[in-house]
């Protein structure tokens, strides 16, 4: 009796993790782009990283530090650029006066409104690349995946 050959499985491609991270890769790349060319050009990746995560009420470092994933030292060196380029300021904690809220200022409301013109450009040619109902199916998705992925979620 001959052996059986194993049928051959197609190649699955990249894992979902990647599949994933290259469309945010490719968005970071565009944003930061547009930043850069709306005179942000003193904004590092490492910056907006940390600065991407400071909420409406401002945001104390070790929580920049804790979603980010680098150390609280990492944060305020971070920080502490941010807020000599005048992306951010730093006032006392009304709910603990030992702690230190990191809030956005006015530069950094206008880098935000940069970004936010761009995303919303990437989103549209996503849409539009995808269509509508399809593009509407996957935001659907990944928000719900975000339900068990996304510890932060309720913080913002």
């Amino acid at each position: 009796m001959a052996n059986p050959q194993p049928e051959e499985t197609p190649d699955p491609g990249p894992n979902t993790g990647l599949l994933l991270y290259l469309p945010y890769r490719a968005m970071e790349a565009r944003v930061f782009e547009a930043l850069h060319q709306a005179g942000f050009a003193d904004l590092t990746l490492a910056q907006a990283r940390v600065f991407q995560r400071v909420g409406a009420q401002g945001t104390r470092l070790t929580a920049l530090a804790e979603q980010a994933r680098i150390t609280k030292q990492t944060a305020a060196v971070l920080v502490q650029a941010l807020e000599d380029a005048g992306y951010v300021y730093r006032i006392a904690d009304p709910l603990d006066g030992r702690a230190r809220l990191v809030c956005v200022a006015d530069r950094g409301a206008a880098a935000v409104a940069a970004a936010a013109r761009t995303v919303q450009a990437v989103e549209d040619e996503w849409r539009g690349h995808l269509g509508a109902a399809s593009y509407n199916r996957l935001r659907t998705t990944l928000l719900r995946l975000r339900e068990v992925t996304d510890p932060y979620a309720d913080r913002q």
